[in-house]
């Protein structure tokens, strides 16, 4: 039962990462300045996950991030003339970010969430079960 519990424990640990990647995104959706404070807008994030086979028993498997990408995609140009960081035409490049994307997104991964702690939760009700025949 313990190995059923850490696949779902694979799922928490990669919606968690994946949302704080969507939480990312939207808190830099009007960033016109990467980390070395470059005018380069923000490139959003996404996460990549990947089959982890060594953790479930006969065939099952959990689930690892394999990795957090950057999407490269081209600039949203907007514009505002009196951006400080606007160009000669008066343009600002602002992050390709897609609100509804992200929104949407969060949501399934919220869900995927909830599903892998009530996995968890039937998980120790049935071994709470098991106990109580077995005394």
């Amino acid at each position: 039962m313990l190995k059923i519990m850490d696949i779902s424990t694979s799922g928490l640990i990669a919606q968690r990462i994946r949302m704080t990647s969507i939480a990312s995104n939207l808190a830099n959706i009007t960033t016109t300045h990467n980390e070395f404070g470059e005018v380069k807008p923000y490139d959003p994030r996404y996460v990549l996950f990947q089959e982890d086979n060594s953790i479930g028993p006969n065939g099952s498997a959990g689930v690892f991030v394999r990795s957090i990408e950057r999407d490269e995609l081209p600039p949203i140009r907007k514009y505002a003339p009196l951006h400080p960081d606007a160009d000669e035409q008066g343009f600002v490049n602002l992050p390709n970010i897609n609100l509804i994307t992200q929104f949407t997104d969060a949501i399934e991964s919220g869900r995927s969430y909830e599903a892998n702690l009530g996995s968890i939760e039937v998980t120790k009700s049935m071994a709470n079960q098991t106990l109580r025949i077995i005394t």
